[in-house]
């Protein structure tokens, strides 16, 4: 088991990375502040996973709420939020019951958000079971559900008390979202890690065919970098907004055609090439470089064309995206592979031909 820690001072918690943790109850009972729990989870984890983890806890002496959510991103909205709402209230669970997430990014958010609002604060802890959720959405903190204008826009930053990715249940994730789930680990090379990067271009036909350990180093690397941004930006403010390499133009995709049509990966993947397409008409990337972040994604299987939404449509949703401040719109960029920058100085001409260039 690999442990690492996201330091934020009183409210510092370990990621434990390793095969058959899920299978380990011992590893969660330091973390919960009374003998109660409620696992959320949603209708395709629950039957391949809740019932062991459910009597693992309690042949611990646990007392354990159960509740199942409709699977998908199309879900992630109040009405699912109110499920769980429903449930907790319908137990009576307190404030000293933990809400634990077992499923992807979107069981995740939805856990997150719910433990940060029920009764104004509950302890959760993530057990993350897709690749992407494991690498990103379950470290930092970040818990949110979709408004029908833009993604994850109602939420709030609400910490969980452990992170147990367990790299065993991969071995049931479909292909496609396997390879979603490289699009964040690629990211985490691209913004702030070349060797990371070179260890990816290196390894990925290891990583496609699910090899253990090296599914295990990208997902150490990946919350690596992870741990250390938000280690030092929490909230947000600078430079954790690197993070979301991509996410402008994917969160427009995401929206554009509806959520779930493409899943959160396929998406980021295509907004990556845009800002790479865009970096480079302001001269920060050469062709070549951008040539090797279309390469990559297309050898992970990864989407390198985004959707005929039209210009228009791609503007005008990622002028609701959340890191437009004061009427202007920044977006993540690439001044080098491995060099992540947050800038607004790309015009919408620019904006509009990177679009225009890199979509059906």
């Amino acid at each position: 088991m690999r442990t690492l820690n996201v330091e934020l001072a009183e409210r510092t918690y370990p990621i434990r990375i390793g095969a058959g943790l899920v299978s380990d109850p011992a590893l969660i009972l330091p973390y919960l502040k009374a003998r109660r729990v409620a696992v959320v989870t949603n209708d395709v984890v629950g039957p391949l996973y809740l019932d062991p983890f459910v009597a693992g806890l309690r042949a611990q002496g646990l007392q354990v709420t159960e509740i199942v959510l409709p699977d998908g991103e199309a879900h992630k909205a109040w009405p699912t939020l109110n499920l769980i709402f429903d449930a907790l209230l319908a137990a009576r669970c307190d404030r000293s019951t933990t809400l634990i997430a077992l499923g992807g990014g979107v069981v995740g958010d939805m856990v997150g958000f719910a433990a940060a609002t029920y009764q104004r604060g509950v302890p959760f802890i993530q057990v993350p079971t897709t690749l992407l959720s494991q690498v990103d959405s379950s470290v930092g903190g970040k818990t949110a559900i979709n408004h029908p204008l833009g993604k994850n826009m109602i939420g709030a930053f609400y910490q969980p008390k452990l992170v147990l990715a367990d790299t065993t249940v991969l071995d049931t994730l479909p292909d496609r979202e396997l390879k979603a789930g490289l699009a964040e680990v690629i990211k985490y090379g691209l913004i702030r890690d070349l060797p990371f990067l070179e260890w990816i271009e290196a390894h990925l036909d290891r990583l496609l065919a699910r090899d253990p350990e090296a599914l295990a180093e990208a997902v150490e690397r990946s919350c690596r970098n992870k741990a250390e941004v938000v280690a030092a930006d929490e909230t947000e403010q600078g430079e954790r907004a690197t993070l979301n390499l991509g996410h402008t133009f994917g969160h427009a995709i995401e929206t554009g055609l509806g959520y779930g049509q493409w899943l959160h990966g396929e998406a980021v993947a295509a907004g990556t090439i845009m800002a790479a397409d865009l970096s480079r008409r302001l001269g920060w990337l050469t062709d070549d470089e951008v040539a090797r972040v279309k390469l990559i994604h297309e050898r992970a299987g990864l989407p390198v064309i985004g959707p005929a939404l039209g210009a228009d449509r791609y503007l005008e949703l990622m002028a609701h995206d959340k890191k437009v401040s004061d009427g202007t719109l920044r977006l993540v960029l690439l001044k080098g592979l491995g060099r992540a920058v947050i800038s607004a100085e790309a015009t919408s001409a620019q904006i509009r031909a990177s679009i225009e260039a890199c979509c059906a």
